[in-house]
């Protein structure tokens, strides 16, 4: 397995994680919108995010096991140190269950602690209780509630 960041060659598969967590969608159904390929230029461009992905198989023939997006936000918080967010944490639903979530997500708190972060923070949907439960499992702990605006209906 390899853990790297996102090509271009990747996005259809991330977006493929990302529309459908329940069921394993073909990347070559994905239409890859002009907006898809804004933002998947801008996460490359920027020092402060990383869309990354957790692969397996050999170079051409990889598949897209896992993915998530690492934000790195300055603050006076934390003594001045950086913090991460995690976004976007997704894993193939044929492969849940053997780890590979637990091992994004160490390598994950990895790349923030090498960077030098005080912090790793990410939101879940309410609605994601299983989720809830993995995080926890992790370490991660409940303490804040979160709110949401909706600019673009």
């Amino acid at each position: 397995m390899d853990f790297r960041n996102a090509t271009r060659r990747d996005l259809p598969a991330v977006l493929a994680l990302l529309a459908d967590e329940d069921r394993v969608l073909d990347p070559a159904s994905i239409v890859v919108g002009e907006a898809h390929e804004r933002a998947f230029a801008a996460i490359g461009a920027d020092p402060r995010n990383e869309m990354l992905v957790l692969t397996d198989g050999a170079a051409g023939a990889e598949v897209v096991l896992g993915c998530l997006q690492l934000t790195y936000i300055p603050g006076l918080g934390q003594n001045g140190q950086e913090r991460a967010v995690v976004e976007a944490v997704r894993v193939r639903a044929d492969r849940r269950g053997a780890g590979l979530g637990a091992e994004l997500m160490r390598l994950a708190v990895e790349r923030a602690r090498e960077r030098g972060c005080g912090l790793v923070q990410l939101t879940s949907s309410k609605r994601r209780t299983a989720a809830h439960r993995f995080y926890e499992r992790l370490g991660f702990a409940r303490s804040h509630e979160g709110f949401k605006l909706q600019l673009n209906p």
